[in-house]
């Protein structure tokens, strides 16, 4: 059995694109340098820019070792530094892919907002991966600030740029996501856009995602079937949508079913339905006590977005209807702009 104390390492869980995928998170919650609006863990508070040795390189390869040797082969897909925050932002996160990959012949992935990658060191960092997954949201600087209202040393001009150089360098495969929102990135022009930087980055995929799982901003939607194929058409043939994978949640390592559950929503919030799924290998008595635990500790609460309420971690920042509402754009669309 895992220990209770994997602080670091979650899962595997089932990834939209990674199949099972065993997650590890190099930095405390909401450490991040974008505070996007369809953020799944709410909102940034406060950006930060400034790489630093968030938590302990050591440990956090320890516990992959550990993660590793409790699985049989075929039961992790793929181990990917994502997480709670913007795992670029850890400084050495470039030292411990080198190790895991040393440890293990399973594929490594980095899902990251790409927004260090004009910093050589970050791209000499990510290179030694076998995917990373950058996200690219806009075409032009003033849609980019709409929707990552990015850390100010983050223009739009850098994180471009910053794509192109790891291109070129980067032997590993690229895969772009795009997270199309209603009335933001959806219409003809903001498509166009997007892809003149697609053809300029020149990415192995384009992974077109939609907000499902809680955003951050009450007023966040997907896109109709219209804006969809849109964005596909616009978007050249190596795009298209991928809906979130259906699968258990593993937690079946853990001794401590509560503290399984907080260890993996806090990176990945769980819908209600989700959660009892997770939780059905344990007897209907246990499942209540955990439920109870969970909403009487003060260790996570739920949410409600789209429509079905999720289970979050309670340190998240999501703001209600009314402040929420009070950062809506008047009108969603924005096109040419500085960077």
């Amino acid at each position: 059995m895992m220990s209770d104390q994997m602080k670091y390492v979650y899962g595997p869980i089932p990834s939209r694109r990674l199949g099972q995928s065993l997650g590890v998170d190099v930095v405390p919650l909401k450490t991040c340098n974008w505070n996007c609006i369809y953020c799944q863990l709410g909102r940034t508070m406060p950006l930060t820019n400034e790489r630093l040795a968030y938590v302990p390189s050591a440990e956090v390869l320890r516990q992959v070792k550990e993660a590793l040797d409790e699985h049989e082969p075929g039961e992790i897909d793929y181990i990917s530094f994502v997480g709670s925050g913007e795992p670029t932002l850890h400084s050495n996160i470039g030292w411990m892919i080198r190790e895991v990959k040393a440890m293990t012949d399973i594929p490594l992935a980095v899902i990251t907002n790409g927004a260090l990658l004009y910093r050589p060191e970050v791209r000499s960092d990510l290179s030694a991966a076998d995917v990373v997954m950058p996200t690219v949201n806009a075409g032009n600087g003033g849609l980019y600030r709409r929707i990552a209202r990015p850390h100010p040393e983050v223009t739009f001009a850098r994180v471009a740029e910053g794509l192109i150089s790891f291109r070129q360098i980067f032997l590993g495969s690229l895969w772009v996501e795009i997270m199309l929102i209603k009335g933001m990135n959806d219409d003809v022009d903001a498509l166009r856009e997007l892809a003149t930087v697609l053809r300029a980055v020149q990415p192995d995929e384009v992974h077109i995602t939609l907000p499902t799982r809680p955003p951050s901003e009450t007023w966040v939607e997907a896109p109709d079937e219209e804006g969809i194929m849109r964005a596909t058409a616009i978007l050249g043939d190596i795009a298209h949508v991928v809906h979130p994978t259906a699968g258990d949640v593993d937690l079946s390592g853990y001794d401590n079913v509560v503290d399984a559950v907080i260890g993996v929503i806090t990176r990945h919030p769980l819908s209600q339905a989700q959660l009892e799924q997770a939780l059905t290998r344990w007897v209907p008595e246990q499942v209540e006590a955990a439920l109870a635990q969970l909403a009487a500790s003060g260790q996570a609460r739920k949410v409600e977005r789209l429509d079905r309420y999720f289970w979050t971690a309670a340190p998240s920042n999501f703001p209600d209807e009314r402040q929420s509402q009070a950062v809506a754009p008047d009108h969603r669309h924005a096109h040419a702009s500085p960077a």
